[in-house]
């Protein structure tokens, strides 16, 4: 059975494919969005809920984020989703965490200034004032549910634009100018953009393969509900300075990144910095780790939770440390670039592996390349 034609076909529901699907409608086209799961199920709804613009270098991909940024806030000014512009902190409890913050701020290339302790303490009331030597306070980040803002923003897509949303409709083969689901249905397609993730190993294995896109494991946990915290910056500790690139031309971080390796090797071997951002209900999600590729194993590590509790217990008070959910999600890497761009064959476009900035780059990014392709 053979659908009426649409201009794009998007195959994936999570936040890339949204964000393709946003950027086709807004120019008047027909779109379909094809999801194999009853909703987003990968590594879209399995975050923080963190738009993180202070972790993208500075220039074109910081720029990307913000633009990002201001497309959340838009969907937010249209009542489709809620984001609260809750910015950010990164504590400094060490000495050489302290410098490599100065020397950021230095730079002058992000929107951020820093905070004595006092000032990281009225930011982040629940910071461990015991060797806190300040802070960076950086009001660019967003915060966002990443639980449901996929669903809200499919049903938009539905009810606003008229884009045909099919979930629980596997894609199984994709070729210029149609697809085909699982039924045996087929569709065409002037365009077709594959944002199936990880995934994209089934549709497309040879592309795969010769990309260079990693698989990573993260581990994420959640706490109790705290009826009267006082929070609502995002947190960051001095271990995540050794994560993201924003932070690589501060001459101390070598430093740092050998303190921390000497003190506990695990750290590095589970790529393990942390971070706490608070719910709107009250928990707060706590994590992460970064296993890839072959150390990637279906089971979770309780020594990789336990490590990551130890961790933030070091930088923050809570009244208890009470765990009530535990999960890990798996995305798609690529080693240089912000994201995978290809084009194995004519009409159909590959754009996956925004690494763990899913939530951070995707609307940026989709926004230009439709400026590329129109």
């Amino acid at each position: 059975m053979t659908h009426p034609k649409l201009d794009v076909a998007v195959i994936g529901g999570g936040i890339m494919g949204l964000a393709h699907g946003w950027m086709a409608s807004r120019q008047g086209l027909r779109v379909g969005l094809f999801e194999r799961n009853p909703a987003a199920a990968g590594a879209s709804i399995r975050n923080f809920g963190m738009v993180w613009p202070i972790g993208q270098t500075a220039g074109e991909r910081y720029e990307t984020a913000l633009r990002s940024r201001d497309l959340w806030l838009e969907l937010a000014q249209r009542g489709v989703i809620e984001a609260s512009e809750c910015g950010s902190v990164h504590l400094a409890h060490h000495d050489d965490e302290w410098r490599v913050l100065q020397e950021f701020a230095a730079l002058g290339q992000h929107s951020c200034h820093l905070l004595n302790a006092a000032e990281t303490l009225r930011k982040a009331p629940i910071a461990n004032p015991d060797g806190l030597r300040g802070g960076l306070w950086s009001p660019t980040e967003l915060r966002v549910n990443p639980r449901i803002v996929n669903r809200q923003i499919a049903h938009w897509l539905a009810t606003e634009f008229g884009v045909g949303v099919h979930f629980q409709t596997p894609v199984i083969d994709v070729r210029s100018g149609q697809l085909t689901t699982s039924t045996g249905r087929t569709w065409t397609a002037d365009k077709i953009i594959v944002c199936s993730g990880s995934d994209l190993r089934s549709l497309y294995p040879r592309q795969f393969a010769a990309s260079g896109l990693k698989l990573c494991k993260l581990q994420m946990l959640q706490t109790r509900r705290y009826t009267d915290l006082p929070q609502d910056a995002h947190i960051a500790s001095g271990l995540t300075l050794r994560h993201y690139t924003s932070f690589e031309d501060c001459p101390s971080l070598p430093e740092l990144k050998q303190r921390v390796a000497d003190e506990n090797p695990l750290l590095d071997q589970y790529g393990i910095h942390v971070m706490a951002t608070r719910r709107s209900t009250g928990e707060l999600t706590l994590g992460d780790s970064h296993e890839y590729d072959e150390d990637i194993t279906a089971f979770d590590k309780s020594e990789i939770d336990d490590l990551i509790v130890s961790e933030l217990q070091k930088i923050l008070v809570l009244p208890d440390w009470a765990i009530t959910e535990r999960w890990h999600g798996i995305y798609a890497k690529h080693p240089t670039d912000a994201v995978y761009v290809d084009s194995p064959e004519p009409g159909v476009h590959l754009c996956v592996g925004p690494g763990g900035a899913g939530m951070t780059m995707s609307f940026g990014l989709a926004s230009q390349l439709w400026n590329e392709w129109s």
